[in-house]
């Protein structure tokens, strides 16, 4: 009975026009009533699994059985089944996601810590767990989650460090018609250097491609109006990597990658260790690269703040840093463009007398940075060829204020 009422209810939101349910409130209520009924299922197929359901026609499996009925996708349903599992070992975030607060992505991370050493003290920190899924957003949480990770488990963490580097590989092959195909698979700190460098001399081509459209028009260009896309830029800065690595001496010295400690008693105390671009790691996998680093520390202190003057008119030096340190991606709620591309902006404006301080200071991207200084119906983000999120366009030269560097109060 309780399954027909469903089917009824879903048979007449299937049947609405989509303009019915586009509201912002509406869509959170469909997203956390989705949220809810596949934690149901899971819960469901988990049960089904245990009690054998599918032995009576002669499916080996619970997975075998529900991939031939229902035509998902086999890793779809094992990571259905899995999810099922994982809700009876942790009791609070099966309560937390059937009553729609906390969604069954944050279960997920929890999955390699439910194993024999490390179990026991999952459940005993899931209260707290919760508690921080309901509170952060989901990238918060998942550092969270890596970082308690660290302290029930510090050996198993620098094992499945190490485990990850070992699987690193590439290949590049010749394919059809002489055109070449690859594969990367990098460690975290490795792939952020090699990412960095790539998405570094994007940004250079893609600062070109907007100058030279901009001589040919005789004005601020399009998206659509540069002569290579995204994708191509990136094929390209691949190759001037090439370039640049053939024509380099063999005794150069390569730029020294930058450690950042911010020292606070629970960093002194516990094991703190992220990239730039929020990647937990273990505190072994940095090792590797102290020699040949830059350390810089960072003390949050009110009474030993470096800063420079208050009516300064841009965030530059330690305070700038500071910034950079303390907020890490863009503080607009909505975003998480890290702070390497983003500006550093005054929360009380510049011109209505904020001052260039720290706590006057907050990291912004260049779109939400000009934001408020729009209309109030500003016009959308240019939409790039691929995911914006995942791979922004960079700001055209000069920004809003002709400071992009620097950023605008």
């Amino acid at each position: 009975m309780i399954l027909c009422r469903l089917v009824e209810a879903l048979d007449a939101l299937a049947g609405c026009d989509p303009g019915e349910l586009s509201s912002g409130e509406d869509l959170l209520v469909l997203e956390q009533q989705r949220s809810r009924l596949e934690a149901v299922v899971a819960r469901a197929a988990a049960r089904f699994e245990a009690e054998d359901g599918h032995a009576g026609d002669g499916a080996r499996t619970a997975a075998a059985w529900l991939t031939a009925r229902t035509h998902k996708a086999s890793r779809e349903v094992r990571a259905e089944l899995a999810l099922g599992r994982q809700l009876r070992s942790l009791p609070g975030f099966e309560a937390a996601v059937l009553d729609g607060s906390v969604s069954p992505a944050h279960v997920r991370p929890l999955a390699p810590f439910l194993g024999g050493r490390t179990r026991e003290q999952l459940q005993a920190h899931e209260p707290f767990l919760v508690e921080k899924a309901k509170e952060l957003t989901f990238r918060e949480y998942e550092q969270v989650v890596a970082y308690l990770g660290q302290h029930v488990d510090p050996d198993g963490t620098e094992e499945t460090a190490e485990a990850r580097r070992e699987r690193r590989d590439a290949w590049l092959y010749p394919g059809l018609g002489g055109t070449y195909v690859g594969k990367l698979t990098l460690d975290p700190i490795a792939g952020a250097i090699v990412e960095g460098e790539l998405r570094r001399l994007a940004d250079d081509l893609y600062e070109a491609d907007v100058a030279a459209a901009k001589v040919a028009l005789g004005r601020d260009p399009l998206p659509g109006e540069l002569e290579r896309t995204s994708a191509q830029r990136r094929a390209d800065a691949l190759v001037e990597m090439a370039r640049r690595s053939a024509g380099c001496p063999s005794d150069a010295r390569f730029p020294a990658p930058l450690v950042s400690v911010l020292v606070d008693f629970p960093t002194l105390a516990g094991r703190i260790c992220e990239l730039a671009n929020g990647t937990v790691v273990s505190p072994g996998s940095v090792l590797a690269y102290l020699d040949e680093a830059l350390v810089e520390r960072a003390v949050w202190h009110g009474r030993t703040r470096v800063e420079v003057g208050a009516r300064t008119r841009f965030f530059t030096g330690a305070t700038r840093r500071a910034v950079e340190l303390r907020d890490r991606v863009c503080q607009h709620p909505t975003c998480e463009v890290p702070f390497e591309r983003c500006e550093v902006d005054h929360v009380v404006p510049y011109e209505h007398g904020g001052e260039t301080t720290q706590e006057n200071g907050r990291v912004l991207c260049g779109w939400h940075n000009r934001l408020r200084n729009r209309s109030p119906d500003p016009e959308p983000p240019p939409d790039p060829e691929s995911d914006p999120e995942s791979d922004p366009e960079p700001d055209p030269p000069g920004g809003a204020d002709g400071r992009r560097e620097a950023g605008s109060g």
